[in-house]
């Protein structure tokens, strides 16, 4: 498939919904079910074509939902599979497809897979984890992500045995070496496509295919290196083709691997469509920009130049073959405007739509979380003591036990923690923002007084109405989608200015990433173009010498004649 054969999954705007702040219906201060149906015009509204739904399915919470106990039933404080098959059918009404949540490296602790296996060593359903009987020693280490000790081994007592868990202990990774387990996994999707969902997003798929001599770590893959470690698995895409096989090709959906451990190097390995393994995946390679282990903020901070120089990498590695996907936030994000914008009153609206441009204008399909097209900011919670997540409680406390700068931390996971990005909707200036008429599961952010969708709704200036705008512009544009890319003035510290074109149509993208007015060199005329979007009403100044001024934040899309 070449890069301009056309598919409605490239073509899609995905807006991501986090169910547990989108909306709460019944009063408990936790978003469900009834409350996205409340709001499906709203969503239509926004002009995009796919939803990606944070998992819904049934889980003790551990792990916000990525803790699964039962993956053909809905989790109660969400609603009922009556709920969802409202939802599906609302959605698809309104000519929105529906994708959700895959996680199958690891299930809950709760789930009955589990519960059996750890019962005896001869349970049918041992085989469906990874153990080692503790008279064997101890395996080599295994860094977990949400383990108070890091340690992805824990000991069971009941069966004397190690169980291996990349995540929380109550996250136990399932052993994909066992064709049984493959099969109820396919099994599960097959009953989800059924039911008509329009595709899956899988949760470190990459994750999935383990040595089971379970050997040391090699050097080369210490300290930060780790995530690739474990996404070098030798059956990884044998498992992939083989879920292409037996369930993807099957349907017409789309499929995209949350995937640490690729890179530019191995990303066609998964998403070359002559593979037949994925359509995309996403890379962390931006949203590590700038930070040091644990999410702590280097003291430099993060440079436009080597952002840039990320995207257009990307872009260049899924030129030919394959296909990308571009994102600023999600779940496991902060708000895009702290993180890669301005979040104080002043400008805070103009960069929100300056990043919307960028997501909205880049080839690839742009995935656009919640609550960012209206701007919404941090939080930037004061005390621990705030936070839900367990990534950063869990990296809290390894940082006090180890004698680290606490202080450091916590100004840090202002700007990065996830737990930002979970904060709930800001529906209008009521109590709560309008998300609940009680007390929130997580704290609204203050500003909501100000943030909040009905203020925008009226207003043609405000980031929503521009977000819908530009929305409109991409699907009426397909030099947008599917033209090539080209970054111009590559090593401009304060500006992202590329061209896109297809055919006889070719567009220039001028971003100002600075709180301050900018030149940039681009050898173009701009004397006779078309302004197709901009985030100010007066037109770009281009002085004699050719060099184009920028206002702050400014974002501009024309159409060069």
């Amino acid at each position: 498939m070449n890069q301009t054969e056309k598919t409605w999954w490239k073509e899609a705007v995905v807006y991501q919904i986090y169910p547990r702040s989108f909306k709460d219906s019944n009063g408990d201060g936790i978003g469900d079910l009834q409350g996205i149906i409340s709001k499906l015009d709203y969503i239509k509204s926004l002009g995009i074509d796919v939803v990606w739904l944070n998992p819904v399915y049934s889980s003790p919470n551990d792990d916000n939902g990525y803790d699964i106990s039962d993956y053909r039933n809905i989790m109660s404080e969400f609603g009922t599979m009556e709920d969802f098959d409202e939802l599906l059918k609302g959605m698809h009404e309104r000519g929105i497809k529906l994708v959700m949540d895959l996680v199958v490296n690891h299930s809950s602790d709760e789930h009955f897979w589990f519960k059996e296996s750890r019962k005896s060593r001869e349970n049918p359903y041992r085989d469906y984890y990874h153990w080692v009987n503790a008279e064997d020693g101890k395996p080599a280490p295994r860094w977990s992500f949400f383990d108070p000790e890091g340690d992805a081994w824990k000991y069971d007592e009941a069966t004397n045995a190690y169980y291996l868990h990349y995540f929380s202990q109550k996250q136990p990774d399932l052993k994909w070496e066992n064709p049984k387990l493959r099969h109820e996994i396919y099994d599960m999707m097959h009953y989800w496509f059924k039911k008509g969902i329009d595709g899956f997003r899988m949760d470190v798929i990459t994750f999935i295919s383990k040595d089971l001599s379970y050997p040391p770590i090699p050097e080369k893959y210490q300290g930060k290196m780790w995530d690739y470690f474990y996404a070098s698995g030798e059956r990884l895409h044998e498992y992939l083709h083989e879920m292409n096989r037996e369930v993807l090709s099957k349907y017409d959906i789309m499929s995209v691997a949350e995937g640490p451990g690729t890179s530019i190097e191995n990303v066609l390995d998964f998403v070359d469509a002559d593979r037949n393994e994925l359509n995309m995946s996403y890379h962390f390679d931006h949203a590590y920009l700038g930070l040091l282990p644990r999410k702590v903020v280097a003291e430099e901070g993060w440079k436009l130049v080597d952002l840039k120089a990320i995207f257009t990498r990307w872009d260049k590695a899924l030129a030919e073959k394959g296909w990308g996907t571009i994102y600023f936030g999600n779940h496991d994000q902060p708000r895009m405007v702290s993180r890669w914008g301005n979040d104080s009153p002043e400008w805070r609206a103009l960069s929100s739509k300056m990043l919307t441009t960028f997501l909205l204008s880049m080839r690839g399909t742009p995935y656009y979380y919640q609550g960012d097209e209206i701007g919404m900011s941090n939080i930037k919670f004061d005390t621990i003591e705030d936070y839900r997540d367990i990534e950063t409680i869990n990296w809290y406390n390894l940082t006090k036990k180890e004698g680290g700068d606490l202080e450091r931390f916590l100004s840090s996971h202002k700007i990065t923690a996830r737990d930002n990005g979970r904060t709930p909707i800001q529906w209008d200036n009521s109590s709560n923002g309008g998300f609940t008429n009680t007390t929130p599961w997580i704290k609204v952010n203050p500003n909501y007084e100000t943030v909040n969708v009905a203020n925008q709704e009226n207003d043609p200036d405000s980031v929503l109405n521009y977000f819908r705008k530009i929305t409109k512009l991409r699907k009426l544009n397909p030099v947008l989608i599917y033209g090539k890319y080209t970054l111009l003035d590559q090593d401009n510290p304060d500006t992202y200015c590329y061209t896109r074109e297809l055919n006889d149509t070719k567009v220039l993208v001028m971003l100002n990433f600075k709180p301050k007015k900018a030149l940039v060199d681009l050898g173009i005329n701009i004397s006779k173009t078309e302004i197709l979007i901009s985030n100010y009403n007066e037109t770009c100044t281009q002085k004699s010498n050719g060099e184009i001024e920028l206002n702050p934040f400014h974002a501009v899309i024309l159409e060069l004649n």
